[in-house]
């Protein structure tokens, strides 16, 4: 049986190049970083290369690249680190209702320990207004965090727009690029924003490393503290082979950026326009146009999305029902919620995401399996004929 991975917002494989650094890294490197003998200095010499190479990625400088544990810990140092060191300027934070969970929660443990949090509402696509977003500063105000891209629909959001109105008010603005960078342009400077998130293995590097975009001169308090590197801000060993490993991957984002985004986006339309000529009562979620030019999400009426992604893992094909994050969990997705879709669209709705791997005759496979499962289910629903589309 064929074996088909379109799960690429989830994670991405390993490029071969990067395995090949890193296996010969893992050889020969292995010094720490803050040692001053000949061994640490030649692992500080490969962790500046990939910190360059990552700042090159979005346009930054080589300082103002913070390596992490991966994007939640970014984000919870964006949002959390913000909050304690601006406190005494005020207290209130400024949010999506479809950020990632990486961001919404560390809002809500902050709206629990004194500070006020605005969940700002989304239209249709998943799109948050800029208008909305300048009606709900105060004086007190002291982050927005809206995310560049979603993970489950792709809609890309009005990033440069909303940096604008928060640096006409003076207010901190933090952007979670996990998504959006080596898939659309992310540049610090075009954005706007004082702090960006990005995660390794979303762009073909290893898990359990990502990195915090701190523009030049931005206060934000610590979460760890011990031995001081990433300049304090975020103190322990670093991975050094991870760390590596992700600036390769950077590097080789950088240099296939407009070959392969252009493939990848034709498959997706192949497959969008496949799926809604082949299928009726089947809904695209995320705006039309403005998103990631590898995502793909539906939602199939009378037909529960679970089932659906597990019959394509039968017949080979990896997919997913949303934010591999929390894909554990049985709560409806929050994103499709906000956008205002029906429970039962909710439920029937599946991600389609994909990547470097993937070809014209897998998205032909897809087609080919994909009718015949949503009928076999709708053949069998008590939901069939209910307008929800």
């Amino acid at each position: 049986m064929r074996k088909i991975y379109m799960d690429y917002s989830a994670t991405t494989p390993l490029h071969p190049e990067v395995i090949a650094l890193m296996t010969d890294v893992m050889k020969n490197v292995f010094g720490n970083p803050s040692s001053l003998h000949s061994f640490g200095r030649e692992a500080k010499k490969y962790l500046d290369e990939a910190r360059q190479k990552v700042a090159d990625l979005i346009g930054a400088k080589f300082e103002e690249i913070y390596f992490t544990g991966g994007g939640t810990e970014a984000d919870n140092i964006a949002v959390f680190g913000t909050a304690y060191a601006h406190r005494k300027k005020g207290k209130h934070i400024i949010t999506s209702a479809v950020e990632h969970h990486a961001v919404l929660d560390s809002c809500a443990k902050l709206a629990k320990s004194g500070f006020e949090v605005t969940f700002l509402p989304v239209d249709q696509y998943g799109m948050v207004d800029p208008e909305q977003v300048k009606k709900e500063i105060r004086s007190d105000t002291i982050l927005i965090s809206i995310m560049h891209a979603n993970n489950e629909t792709g809609t890309i959001q009005p990033i440069e727009e909303i940096s604008k109105i928060a640096k006409e008010h003076d207010v901190f603005f933090h952007t979670d690029c996990v998504q959006s960078v080596g898939k659309i342009p992310v540049n610090v400077d075009k954005l706007g924003a004082d702090l960006i998130t990005l995660s390794s293995h979303k762009i073909y590097g290893p898990k359990g490393v990502g990195a915090l975009y701190k523009r030049k001169g931005v206060r934000v308090e610590p979460l760890f503290y011990g031995g001081g590197q990433e300049r304090k801000i975020r103190s322990g060993t670093e991975n050094t082979l991870g760390i590596i490993g992700f600036g390769k991957a950077a590097e080789i984002a950088v240099r296939e950026f407009d070959i392969e985004n252009t493939r990848v986006k034709g498959l997706r339309d192949r497959l969008i326009k496949g799926v809604l000529e082949k299928i009726p009562d089947v809904r695209l979620n995320g705006h039309p146009e403005k998103r990631l030019p590898n995502n793909a999400h539906f939602s199939f009426a009378y037909v529960e999305g679970e089932s659906l992604l597990l019959s394509l893992d039968m017949k080979g094909i990896a997919v997913s029902s949303g934010s591999a994050c929390s894909s554990s969990s049985l709560q409806p997705s929050h994103v499709l919620t906000a956008s205002g879709l029906p429970q039962e669209l909710v439920h029937g709705s599946v991600r389609f995401t994909l990547g470097r791997e993937n070809t014209e005759e897998d998205v032909d496979y897809v087609l080919s399996v994909l009718p015949g499962i949503v009928e076999r289910f709708r053949s069998f629903s008590p939901l069939v004929g209910r307008k929800t589309v």
